[in-house]
């Protein structure tokens, strides 16, 4: 299936200069969105994953569903102030300044295999420091599952990774 041919692009969006990959008009379309998250699930489904980790916010609808095709769990890695419980965070370096994204303390047991998905990756930074926070709490990162590469950015070279780092739609 041609994925790109769902995805509507914004230009200028959020800000003058940016060309914005809107992925709602994939999901909205059944087909499309079964098929791109079966496609993504296929290259898990062998590497026995205990949780899907998902990163606020749009890549929430790309990791809650593959958690459920692959029959694990799902975890939310979120903004502050965002998650009810004991949380552990990681501060990391973004273009024009810092962030900060945090999990509940318990989210990720010692040994667990986990899977990290997002919508989009682009300069790779965000899911580097989520494969830290995953580290941290004594997880074993599988692999990453994105529906779209920005390759420009290099995002897949600041994962500094030998597990599958997979997209379906590169730009």
């Amino acid at each position: 299936m041609d994925y790109k041919s769902f995805i509507r692009d914004v230009p200028d969006f959020p800000k003058k200069g940016i060309l914005f990959r809107d992925l709602t008009t994939l999901w909205k379309d059944a087909k499309a969105f079964n098929s791109s998250i079966k496609n993504l699930a296929k290259s898990f489904k062998s590497k026995k994953i205990s949780k899907v980790v998902g990163i606020e916010s749009r890549g929430f609808v790309v990791a809650a569903t593959l958690a459920y095709i692959l029959k694990c769990g799902f975890v939310p890695v979120r903004k502050k102030g965002k998650l009810p419980a004991e949380t552990v965070s990681i501060s990391y370096e973004l273009e024009y300044g810092t962030d900060t994204l945090f999990i509940h303390k318990d989210a990720i047991s010692k040994g667990e295999r986990v899977l990290i998905a997002d919508d989009l990756i682009a300069t790779g930074g965000t899911c580097k420091a989520v494969a830290d926070l995953v580290e941290q709490l004594g997880g074993i990162v599988e692999g990453f599952a994105f529906l779209v590469e920005l390759s420009d950015l290099k995002g897949r070279e600041k994962l500094q990774t030998t597990k599958p780092v997979i997209s379906l739609i590169t730009y």
